[in-house]
């Protein structure tokens, strides 16, 4: 069970239409796809959420060569500073990278030994896992018109339950005139009629622009606001003005704790180090009554991963966020996952349960030398165009 090499590769993931959100507007996703091989040729899978890493990964690599993939606490230190803060080194991105590389121990691990992850995690709670269905003002795509209008995404989501039996609904705020999104909003949620309505801003309103707003969307019944603030202090400071749930992608329990707010901390593996620091972190976030959700964007690879962990863990409760309809390829033989009923199947299968598909590798890698990083779905820009808090 010992590691003979580890190789990285980035890729980009397109989307079907450039979506908008409130930094601008995004193409493809740049993620780095990792193949762990042991001594007795094992290939286990992972993946770096946060662009292209291979460098970063492949150096650890040569550190881990010799490692017993099950020891990967052991692994961390050969890789990972012990402090939090260096003035020498980037230890967020050292974690971000190991995570990755600890993501594919744990496959090759379960391949190894012919179980699934869940199965090296305890066992499952549930076989089904409950996703959100994603809407937003979408740019044309190749072959795909997007949506330019409230009525046009509106009429995407009629289709998603139509097509998909949907059940939960999210949205992308902050991105054009507010009157838009209002009615963007209303004609939403007539579509979907009593199901449940969220909303994500990404942190592109002003605390006085937030209020404004969350007080005019109150008729139409919201249950969360996803980052309507950019600050934990800015989001306790909402709490006057609505009962609906607010949750973020920083993470920082014990001031969440002490604020009251956020209710939820929605983030990927690669921020927590890995499956074995998700774990001890989505366990601390139950003790303080703190909600956990896994955030969209990731390939196959680490979906399937996010999808295990909430299978095995009894906190992760309510439904993750996905992207998965709005992807145009993937790495994995069979991807993109297809969500029906609002939710999608734990993969099964030893490890994580997927197989790399070696010509998509190539495509989306190719994909990645032709376009760059994270490119933007607005013609001569580079991603995130402008952004300004209103």
């Amino acid at each position: 069970m010992k590691i003979r090499e580890i190789r990285a590769t980035p890729v980009n993931i397109p989307f079907v239409a450039p979506y908008r959100f409130s930094y601008g507007s995004i193409a493809s996703l740049t993620k780095t796809v990792i193949e762990l091989q042991t001594e007795d040729g094992v290939v286990g899978l992972g993946e770096c959420a946060d662009g292209d890493r291979s460098a970063e990964v492949e150096a650890m690599g040569t550190r881990l060569v010799g490692q017993d993939i099950r020891l990967v606490a052991e692994a961390a230190q050969y890789c990972v500073p012990g402090m939090a803060y260096s003035p020498w080194d980037n230890v967020l991105a050292r974690k971000r990278a190991f995570a990755g590389i600890e993501m594919a121990m744990w496959d090759a691990r379960g391949k190894t030994e012919g179980v699934p992850l869940w199965h090296l995690l305890g066992g499952k709670w549930r076989d089904q896992i409950a996703l959100t269905e994603y809407f937003a003002f979408r740019r044309p795509g190749a072959d795909h018109p997007g949506e330019a209008t409230p009525v046009e995404i509106a009429r995407f989501c009629a289709d998603m339950i139509d097509q998909h039996d949907a059940r939960i609904f999210e949205g992308k705020l902050a991105t054009v005139d507010f009157a838009t999104e209002i009615e963007m909003v209303r004609e939403v949620r007539a579509a979907i009629e009593d199901r449940d309505l969220r909303l994500d801003a990404n942190g592109g309103w002003t605390l006085p622009t937030a209020r404004r707003a969350i007080r005019a969307l109150e008729p139409f019944g919201v249950s969360w606001f996803e980052e309507p603030v950019e600050s934990y202090e800015e989001m306790a400071a909402l709490r006057e003005v609505t009962a609906a749930g607010l949750s973020s992608h920083r993470i920082d329990l014990r001031r969440a704790v002490e604020l009251g707010a956020p209710d939820a901390i929605v983030t990927n593996i690669n921020e927590l180090g890995g499956i074995a620091g998700a774990v001890q972190f989505i366990r601390s976030c139950a003790e303080f009554d703190i909600g956990f959700r896994f955030h969209s964007g990731e390939t196959g690879v680490a979906s399937s991963a996010y999808l295990h962990l909430s299978a095995a863990l009894v906190p992760v409760r309510d439904a993750s966020q996905t992207l998965f309809r709005w992807y145009g390829d993937d790495v994995i033989e069979g991807g993109p996952f297809v969500p029906k009923g609002g939710a999608v199947a734990v993969p099964e299968g030893p490890g994580l349960g997927v197989v790399l598909d070696p010509k998509a590798l190539a495509r989306c890698h190719q994909r990645y030398r032709d376009e760059g990083a994270f490119p933007s779905g607005e013609p001569g820009r580079r991603y995130g165009g402008s952004f300004c808090k209103v």
